[in-house]
């Protein structure tokens, strides 16, 4: 049975949580941004937020303010966070109340929560998959073995049709992983009632992954919210292995301050949800446990000034400095110049796809908190390129591992293993079927280090094989980059030749941040005509390239600039093989710079260089029109105006839709070193 001090604490937090919502309510124009409130799902939320332990890991959604309580959290922070006050604990006002992130001693673990229902099963899941790999290698710092920890992922039940919420159970159904998806059903979504949503509800849903321990609750009431999670807690805490918990709630507030209850519902149905408030149902057992009313109305009046006070407070603190928006796009990373050897004596020129493959194979043996998964770079195969070849046989099934075909849960995961302190390297197959992934890639993982203020950067690396390889056709050839770019809050690489490719790859790896490589098939083994240029002797293991570094590949002559006969071409990937076989034709008389990296992106060597000659192209294999490529030549127009005797040309693939399969249709549309000379012949005349 629930012990009496349990209760009083936990009507308590009712009492507070209740008035913190009419408080709201009242002072509209004082609260005017969007918020929800917890009412209706107190019981369930107090339940778990009492019962979890610092070395576990939170990731609620945005009505879990009562849960926040039972963790310990103070009225006057939740508020803070409400009215985007400068104190802020967990963004500074920059996200909604609701959106917590917490690292703080003697307080479970919460990552960036966004605000996209459902978007949050995955990176959850990815802690409890880290915790899980971390267990395995005894990796995990715990102070006593039933120290174990466990993740809980909290949604309501219309997220539960979104598509990368089945990524997530698979995830945790095959994998054994401990966590618990606590699911809070009100019936609604926005205005949607629950038979417009879904066809079964999430504990039916639930019932067809295989593993998955279910629990039904009574979320309303408190001593079986308590005792019922406070088993599963015990159980996965044991058993590492997944509950869902179906807690049936009435939604008593409003769906958010922006969209008011009586808009939709109608008067008879929203009294009838009452009978079920866990506020009075919780005040009914302790008068039955004989608690005095006295004892009970001074809980209440406490509980209601100590609500009134808080806001008090939270209201007449700092708004934010203008100056702080600035802050926190990156963590500051440990490589800030380039280190190592490039070219060892004696070493002969390997290919590109190697010196990756040889990269990782460095960081796997030096680092064991680092993994590697993604489609078919396991054991059997080792990538659809032979980018992972012999690494799970050398580090073990649970280092480098397949996936289901799942990109969301491959990308998005990260953001959990890095939150756990593991080191994630993973791999979209292609770039064409990058997009599955992207929802992730933008909504959670580029926001997080901002969003926290510093405190939950992803630190991920993922690659992503792009770029046409002859006959690839519409769905295995394209470049991706120019979609990307646009997000700010990701590093972007995409190295040219062997040797940048493996101190790119050492350079992610140790930067704390999110990294996207793009690898070009093109150049994995230089078989493309035109691309032995790609080969490099493998540099030693400390070698390394900070970001935002590029790199004069070629040379113009001093003669030949002096007189005023040179151009620069600004490019990377496969653009620098492009340029150079074209730049043969013009001996002495073209500059070529390899970016490197696309974002950090070096400016400086970029302008000095066209400031140098006074002409400019761009190649990229990207599609012209409203690319990355188009894009920087006008940033060069603008910044080099003066210095330029004639305009910035941009070189690139023909404005259609996909890259056909024929192969004349795909020589047609993409460019070449012959499509490159000719720009440049017509350029250098003008």
């Amino acid at each position: 049975m629930t012990d009496k001090e349990i209760l009083l604490k936990a009507y308590a937090s009712m009492c507070t949580s209740k008035r913190m919502a009419e408080i709201y309510d009242e002072n509209r124009q004082i609260c005017r941004y969007v918020h929800s409130t917890s009412r209706g799902h107190e019981a369930i939320q107090l339940a778990v937020g009492m019962q979890l332990k610092e070395y576990d890991y939170v990731s609620p959604y945005y009505r879990d303010e009562s849960m926040l309580l039972g963790m310990g959290l103070e009225p006057y922070e939740l508020m803070l966070q409400l009215l985007t006050k400068a104190d802020d604990p967990f963004s500074g006002g920059r996200t909604y109340y609701g959106h917590p992130s917490l690292k703080r001693d003697g307080f479970p673990k919460i990552p960036h929560q966004s605000s996209a229902t459902g978007m949050q099963a995955i990176p959850a899941t990815g802690m409890a998959h880290g915790i899980s790999y971390l267990e395995s290698m005894n990796l995990l710092q715990t102070n006593d073995s039933k120290e174990k920890p466990v993740v809980v992922c909290s949604l309501g039940d219309g997220s539960i049709t979104e598509g990368e919420v089945s990524e997530a159970f698979q995830m945790a159904v095959l994998k054994k992983l401990p966590i618990i998806y606590l699911i809070q059903d009100n019936d609604w979504g926005i205005s949607a009632y629950k038979d417009e949503m879904r066809a079964m509800d999430a504990y039916e849903f639930a019932a067809g992954f295989k593993g998955m321990k279910r629990i039904k609750i009574d979320g309303t009431d408190f001593i079986e919210s308590y005792e019922k999670f406070g088993e599963a807690l015990e159980y996965v805490r044991t058993k590492r292995k997944p509950v869902l918990i179906h807690a049936k709630v009435p939604l008593l507030g409003h769906h958010t301050s922006g969209v008011r209850k009586e808009w939709y519902r109608p008067e008879e149905e929203l009294s009838a949800q009452y009978k079920d408030d866990p506020v009075p149902k919780l005040r009914r057992l302790l008068t039955e446990r004989e608690v005095k009313e006295d004892e009970l109305l001074e809980i209440e009046k406490n509980a209601a000034t100590k609500a009134d006070e808080s806001f008090k407070r939270a209201v007449e603190a700092d708004e934010p400095n203008a100056e702080t928006l600035y802050l926190h796009e990156f963590a500051p990373t440990p490589v800030t110049e380039e280190k190592g050897i490039r070219e060892p004596a004696g070493r002969e020129p390997v290919i590109m796809v190697d010196a990756g493959l040889f990269a990782v194979n460095e960081i796997l043996k030096k680092h064991p908190e680092a993994v590697l998964y993604g489609q078919d770079v396991g054991r059997r195969l080792g990538g659809v390129f032979r980018e992972t070849a012999t690494l799970a046989q050398k580090y073990g099934d649970n280092r480098v591992f397949n996936t289901p075909i799942q990109e969301a849960y491959i990308v998005g995961s990260t953001v959990g293993m890095s939150a756990v302190g593991v080191k994630p390297i993973v791999e979209i197959q292609f770039a064409d079927y990058a997009w599955a992934g992207i929802n992730q890639l933008v909504v959670e993982i580029s926001k997080s280090c901002y969003l926290t203020m510093g405190k939950y950067p992803v630190a991920s690396v993922i690659r992503i094989p792009c770029g046409s390889y002859g006959q690839g056709g519409p769905y295995h050839s394209d470049c991706i980059e120019s979609s990307i770019l646009p997000v700010r809050g990701i590093k972007v690489a995409f190295p040219s030749n062997a040797a940048d490719m493996k101190g790119l790859m050492k350079s992610a790896f140790y930067d704390p941040n999110p990294v996207i490589i793009f690898e070009h098939k093109g150049l994995y083994w230089s078989k493309v005509p035109g691309t032995d240029a790609a080969k490099c002797p493998e540099p030693d293991e400390d070698y390394i390239i900070p970001f935002g570094k590029g790199r004069i590949v070629k040379h113009a002559s001093r003669e030949n600039i002096d007189s005023g006969e040179t151009l620069t071409v600004v490019t990377y990937g496969m653009g620098v093989h492009w340029a150079l076989n074209a730049s043969v034709n013009f001996p002495g008389m073209i500059e070529i710079v390899d970016l490197r990296t696309l974002n950090p992106l070096d400016e400086d060597m970029i302008y000095s260089s066209v400031k140098r000659h006074g002409k400019c192209i761009v190649i990229t294999e990207e599609k012209v029109m409203n690319s990355f490529a188009e894009s920087l030549a006008g940033r060069i127009s603008r910044k080099c105006f003066r210095y330029l005797d004639a305009p910035v040309e941009v070189i690139g693939s023909a404005n259609m839709p996909a890259i056909p399969l024929n192969t004349g249709l795909e020589h047609e549309m993409l460019p070449s070193a012959e499509k490159v000379a000719k720009v440049m012949e017509r350029v250098l005349s003008e």
